[in-house]
């Protein structure tokens, strides 16, 4: 493993800040009075199979797949889950190896061996999914299976990230005899070996989850089961969790809601968990699109967009305004945009657009998805609109859908201009660039830039001191500004609202913003 300390410390350390509204102290002993914890979330998973996903599916996967290694509370890099021990064997880190625990089995009862690993991690670059995680694997050539316990990852570069992406929930471990090598399954039933077992699915209703028994790993379960509901926005989890029909918000407050609550004193027998993160929320551009296409009008609307006052007037304060794809709080993080572009100035975008021969008003149309990033994402698109129709410069229109079917408009290509937030996959400034460029990647829409792909993301990744790679990534970021194909808006913040009979929720939100559900349990003592 290589050293972060210097920053991911940082991230281990974003220890929650706990803002509590009714009791306050958690009681430190764990208790199940044998009925489920009920959590509620606007963000449900697009598919059942960890090798189509790229998104929040990841969520229910942290809790019901197991991964080689893994989070554990208040650790600040991977460590041992499925695996005893992990390390890489050379001194170019291009050699990975790990040494499976003895006795691991999936929920169903079959055997979890190095035979099982080659084939989930095989898989998901045979199926080779659109926008799915084939893209976390470019740097890995082959797997290798030595005998039962013994698993063999030769990179065709070296790689000092690559445990962190064998922890990400894309890695997965599942059952061959139950997940086709060359095809996604396509029963709608879940096999994992995970802290939990799906005892039920509802597509776009709930997860019921239960203790897997069979689960050997990091996770200390603290419940015997949780189950998880959907909801399609934020004023319904929010209704339902005051009329304790839930128990736990995992994403899907508003900001107004989250004001409320730490505005409404100890009357509410609500309490807030607040987590700094590196969650990011931004705009792509489709080179397919006739105006999306053309730098001059990306540059115009890069020089428009008013952060401080689509942070202030719609998220009341609640994120803060981002300049970079690289958030605060990691190596490389700058300030890019801000620098190149200065406060939103309408005239200087007019001039950007006239140098390109552009005089009449351009046509946008901005996508965002209805479902999936908090009840402030409608309000936030209008008032987009507001900010570049104010300009004379543009007309838009605003179009929307939910995220199981905005999710695959986009990997196709079908919006000129969309919006997406993005929760890491780990801490490293790498995961906030080499997701995004290239042929392949999270976005479904392919970006061509060679200098970030071919030269600044190799090289980084041969440092195995991450607070060495600044230049690397700084370089690659001023390259996304004069691009302006991906437009950063805001750094968010993660809150969990509970309440007043749970504990456990401010260990709850691992270094990727992921709900590790086993912290989570009833209240003993006040």
């Amino acid at each position: 493993m290589f050293k972060r300390d210097r920053y991911l410390r940082l991230m281990g350390a974003i220890a929650s800040i706990a803002l509590v509204a009714g009791c306050g102290v958690f009681s430190s002993e764990s208790s199940d009075d044998g009925k489920p914890i009920v959590v509620g979330t606007t963000s449900q998973p697009s598919t059942l199979d960890p090798a189509a996903s790229w998104d929040s599916s990841w969520e229910l996967f942290r809790n019901v797949h197991q991964t080689l290694l893994g989070f554990p509370a208040g650790a600040s890099k991977p460590e041992p889950d499925a695996a005893e021990s992990c390390r890489f064997t050379d001194s170019s880190s291009s050699v990975y190896s790990c040494k499976l625990q003895e006795g691991l089995k999936f929920s169903d009862g079959h055997a979890l061996d190095a035979k099982a690993v080659k084939h989930s991690i095989d898989r998901i670059k045979k199926i080779n999914f659109n926008g799915g995680p084939a893209g976390l694997l470019t740097t890995l050539g082959r797997v290798e299976a030595k005998g039962d316990l013994e698993v063999v990852f030769h990179l065709n570069q070296p790689d000092a990230t690559f445990p962190f992406v064998l922890s990400t929930p894309a890695m997965s471990i599942v059952d061959p005899e139950e997940y086709p090598a060359d095809k996604l399954r396509e029963d709608g039933d879940i096999t994992g070996a995970g802290p939990y077992r799906v005892e039920s699915y509802e597509d776009g209703k709930e997860a019921q989850l239960v203790k897997n028994d069979n689960y050997k790993g990091i996770a200390k379960l603290k419940n015997n089961a949780v189950t998880i509901r959907y909801f399609s926005g934020s004023s319904e989890v929010v209704d339902a969790l005051k009329k304790k029909q839930i128990d736990v918000i995992y994403r899907g407050l508003g900001a107004t809601d989250v004001v409320d609550i730490q505005n409404s004193g100890d009357d509410t027998g609500l309490q807030l968990v607040e987590n700094p993160t590196t969650e990011i929320s931004y705009l792509v551009f489709n080179p397919k699109d006739p105006w999306s296409k053309r730098p001059a009008v990306r540059k115009a609307i890069a020089q428009v967009v008013d952060r401080p006052a689509l942070v202030h007037n719609i998220y009341k304060d609640t994120v803060e305004p981002l300049y970079s794809m690289i958030p605060k709080g990691l190596v490389g993080h700058t300030t890019s945009f801000f620098d190149d572009f200065g406060k939103p100035s309408p005239a200087k975008a007019r001039q950007i657009l006239e140098q390109d021969g552009i005089t009449e008003r351009v046509p946008i149309t901005l996508w965002y998805t209805t479902d999936r990033y908090g009840s402030q994402t409608k309000p936030a698109f209008e008032e987009l609109k507001r900010q570049l129709e104010a300009s004379d410069l543009f007309t838009v229109k605003l179009k929307s859908r939910p995220w199981k079917t905005y999710a695959p408009g986009y990997q196709k290509g079908e919006y000129p201009v969309f919006g997406r937030g993005w929760n890491p996959d780990f801490p490293d400034a790498d995961n906030f660039i080499a997701p995004f460029v290239g042929e392949q990647n999270a976005l479904g829409t392919p970006y061509e830039a060679p200098e970030i792909t071919d030269e600044l993301i190799p090289d980084s990744r041969r440092e195995s001191d991450r607070g060495a790679v600044t230049n690397q990534f700084e370089r690659a970021q001023q390259i996304l500004v004069d691009d302006a194909r991906l437009l950063p808006l805001w750094q968010g913040k993660s809150y969990v609202a509970a309440n007043e009979e749970i504990a456990g929720a401010e260990n709850s939100i691992d270094p990727a913003t992921m709900m590790a559900m086993w912290e989570l349990y009833w209240k003993t003592s006040w």
